[in-house]
């Protein structure tokens, strides 16, 4: 029996040019689980306001980033698909999807399905869960799969922020750093809407999440949230790298507006430099591959403002990309989840 392995990540433009970046936005933000509004809003809002007017500049930091074999994102999944294939062995067959553009989840599982595999696990690429990323991503895979008239079995990873093998990947990579040159740690996670925090909440029935200290321990009615999501990431991950109580924050970054969950990575970050703090140390355990988010957010425009606010000099931990660790941990995941009913 050959198990079958949808590896998913969102997805980036073919090339940094306008075109494609105008298409990558417009199926991105059309997502009704990415921006969650009334449909007639949404459409209006993303086809004639922001994708218009955010395609150039947009396209211009994809430049930046870009390199001689593509988008970094892509390219550092392309390469832990076929790492992964390698350490699985020919009884398993490895696919990638993006959620947005190519390649896409649709063209990988007719790979599987060629393949005629018996059971297929689901791993979208996002440790913390988020209906507007791992939730969407779910959605897609399903809606594609119902439709085959022989429907194979289907076993869905959809978080794994406290799995040992994704926080010993993720301290190996902290590993090369010399934690003591830094006087300050941020741990920055993508935002979200407030909005969908509370409705994952509400999901629960319990009208329990006040956005604040009920995230301090995960429960049966917070599991699922993505906030609560990180703040455990960063609570694992502060113990195993021993930083002390009081020399880091989790934060949030890539807001669009002030109604998105905080505290916001780049006021933090100023507020730091401000305070005196001369060397930041920032983890982005929200992104299994680096992205513009990692490379150009975070990696340069941060550092920019950490400088200008008094800091000397902030240093992005990379990605877990294709590191072995991240390797083992997924290869982990998927035989447990092979072998189980």
């Amino acid at each position: 029996m050959k198990t079958g392995i949808l590896l998913i990540n969102l997805g980036t433009p073919d090339s940094p040019g306008i075109s494609d970046v105008r298409k990558y936005l417009t199926q991105f933000l059309n997502d009704p689980r990415v921006i969650d509004i009334n449909p007639v809003s949404r459409f209006l809002l993303v086809n004639a306001i922001i994708v218009p007017f955010r395609s150039s500049k947009s396209a211009k930091l994809y430049q930046k980033i870009w390199t001689k074999e593509g988008s970094p994102l892509l390219t550092n999944c392309v390469k832990l698909k076929e790492l992964l294939q390698q350490e699985l062995g020919h009884s398993f067959l490895v696919e990638l999807g993006m959620r947005y553009q190519k390649p896409d989840i649709a063209s990988a599982l007719n790979k599987l399905r060629e393949a005629k595999a018996e059971q297929i696990i689901i791993i979208p690429l996002y440790p913390q869960y988020a209906s507007s990323s791992t939730g969407s991503s779910i959605e897609e895979a399903l809606r594609i799969i119902k439709k085959w008239e022989v429907t194979p079995t289907v076993k869905i990873i959809s978080k794994f922020y406290d799995h040992p093998g994704f926080i010993d990947a993720c301290v190996a990579v902290a590993q090369k750093y010399k934690l003591t040159d830094y006087d300050y740690y941020i741990f920055s996670y993508h935002g979200l809407p407030e909005r969908q925090i509370m409705k994952a909440s509400a999901h629960y029935g319990a009208n329990t999440c006040q956005l604040g200290s009920c995230c301090n321990s995960i429960t049966k009615n917070n599991h699922y949230c993505y906030r609560a999501n990180c703040f455990e990431t960063t609570r694992q991950l502060v113990k195993r790298l021993n930083i002390p109580e009081g020399n880091y924050e989790t934060t949030f970054q890539s807001r669009l507006d002030d109604k998105w969950i905080k505290p916001y990575s780049d006021k933090v970050i100023a507020q730091k430099a401000k305070e005196g703090k001369k060397r930041l140390l920032v983890f982005s355990p929200a992104f299994t591959a680096d992205c513009l988010e990692t490379i150009y957010e975070v990696g340069t425009e941060y550092d920019e403002i950490f400088k200008e606010h008094g800091g000397e000099k902030l240093t992005l931990v990379e990605s877990l990309n294709a590191h072995p660790k991240w390797i083992e941990a997924l290869k982990n995941m998927v035989l447990t989840h092979s072998m189980t009913s």
